[in-house]
């Protein structure tokens, strides 16, 4: 089939334009010239430069001197007698040949492998079972550098000249170019229509979509979970030390109380008020530096010093007080004093009668300063004991106030730092919240455009696919006239 004026190529495009109007070429242009080609090793560059010796009239080259978009007027595929075809050698054929129709094959290194009859039948064999459209090619065996005779090459020339020669040369070349046009472009809306690689993508994103919200939520749960434990543990473990430092404190200042003399007593009161105050402090400075290691190890900002807690207030130790309510004490004490000062006397005064009965009034004197004495020494012990037992009760109440006063110190300040440290934790999970919606957002504005992209794909599908599929079956049937023949009419 040709157009009227007779230009082979334009009747091709003509042929697949009056079926599907917006193509308008195949892509690719015809460059006169035969390519050379084969796998590594086979001989293609050897046989490439015997065959510009041999036909100078005609352009011969290898594949790395093709442009992109040429395609030659035919193709010598060669393959080395050492060994069979290859599934990897058919698929270089295959890719070489897509936009060109004339392909002969050549076996060569002939003159080193006397079973190269052989091997030119498998590879026959075997390249016509790969491909069909391979039958008819011209196979031939080739020495382009021969060790010891002259360069094989007479049958593939003469098979290069007769099929260059062919008028129908130009035709069918540009048949097989439209040929692999069409099949891509029917594979093409097959491929969209099915979402080839558009599934897997899909899978992709929905498999990330639902792991990116599923560890934000674990994440979240364990931030909020680890911070309740921590402040529990922290709760107690500064209740512990608050309540630690209540009861050595005490322990020293009553052991300071049950051996009090009459010399410290006027200090102890303010020594006392001095190591509650210390105790206060260095509690205080220990709830601190615990909270800010705590957010620390959440990384979060430590939470800001609250005010220091009030020192408990340390009353003066009810020692003259007590004395002036209990006066009955003070007398039995005196009374005791002076009964055993008399005894004394007596003693006294009975043994120095007998001695020198001379210096009886003397020792009467004498044995009731002595008296005096131990009963005044007795009435001071007793009152240092009973205000080394008060001492002892005074401290013991105003540990109890500090241990109290401690105590809420903590529970205020660990209350504080957990709602200061969950309210930040809080705008933290805000932000990756948002942070993760804007990237949620985004795999969804993904999917959408892949499911718009699959509907586009089968309405085109199903709107191209014909005129596609009947173009391909006009240019397969122009191709399925031999070469030699006459085509076909048309479709």
């Amino acid at each position: 089939m040709t157009d009227g004026t007779g230009d082979p190529v334009a009747s091709v495009d003509a042929l697949v334009a009056a079926i599907h109007p917006g193509f308008t070429g195949p892509g690719v242009g015809t460059r006169d010239a035969v390519l050379v080609t084969g796998p590594w090793l086979a001989g293609s560059t050897s046989l490439a430069a015997a065959l510009r010796q041999r036909m100078p009239e005609q352009s011969f080259v290898e594949a790395a001197e093709l442009d992109t978009g040429e395609s030659p007027v035919a193709i010598v595929f060669v393959v080395s007698a050492v060994a069979p075809l290859t599934d990897s050698d058919c698929a270089l054929l295959d890719s070489a040949a897509v936009n060109t129709d004339l392909v002969i094959g050549a076996v060569s290194k002939i003159d080193a492998r006397p079973n190269w009859r052989d091997v030119l039948a498998a590879d026959r064999v075997a390249l016509s079972e790969h491909n069909p459209r391979y039958r008819d090619a011209v196979w031939v065996g080739v020495a382009a550098a021969p060790e010891v005779a002259e360069p094989t090459l007479d049958e593939l020339v003469d098979a290069l000249r007769r099929g260059l020669a062919d008028p129908q040369l130009a035709r069918r070349n540009r048949l097989r170019a439209w040929q692999t046009r069409l099949r891509g472009a029917v594979r093409r809306h097959d491929d969209d229509a099915a979402g080839v690689g558009r599934e897997a993508r899909t899978v992709a994103l929905r498999e990330e979509r639902s792991e990116m919200l599923r560890r934000r939520r674990l994440a979240e749960s364990e931030r909020m979970s680890g911070l309740r434990s921590q402040v529990e543990q922290a709760k107690v473990q500064l209740t512990y030390f608050a309540h630690n430092r209540c009861t050595s404190v005490r322990g020293e200042l009553q052991e300071d109380a049950s051996g009090m003399t009459r010399r410290r007593l006027p200090s102890f009161e303010d020594y006392v008020r001095g190591r509650v105050n210390e105790v206060v402090a260095e509690v205080d400075a220990g709830v601190t530096k615990h909270l800010s290691d705590l957010a620390t190890e959440l990384r979060l900002a430590p939470p800001e010093g609250a005010t220091a807690p009030e020192n408990p207030a340390v009353p003066s130790p009810p020692l003259r007080s007590r004395r002036l309510r209990t006066p009955l004490m003070a007398l039995l004490g005196a009374g005791l004093g002076a009964g055993l000062g008399l005894g004394v006397a007596l003693t006294l005064t009975r043994l120095v009668a007998n001695l020198a009965p001379a210096y009886t009034a003397a020792a009467l004197a004498a044995g009731a300063v002595v008296g005096i004495g131990v009963a005044v020494l007795a009435v001071r012990a007793r009152g240092l004991r009973h205000d080394r037992s008060a001492l002892d009760r005074w401290v013991g109440e105003i540990i109890d106030e500090l241990r109290g006063v401690l105590g809420r110190h903590v529970a205020e300040r660990v209350a504080s730092a957990e709602t200061t440290l969950t309210a930040e934790l809080g705008q933290r999970d805000e932000a990756e919240a948002a942070d993760l919606a804007e990237r949620v957002a985004g795999i969804d504005a993904e999917l959408h455009e892949h499911a718009v992209a699959a509907r586009t794909a089968a309405t085109l599908r199903s709107r191209e696919l014909p005129p596609l599929r009947r173009a391909l079956e006009a240019v397969q049937a122009e191709l399925d006239v031999p070469a030699t023949g006459t085509p076909a009419s048309g479709p």
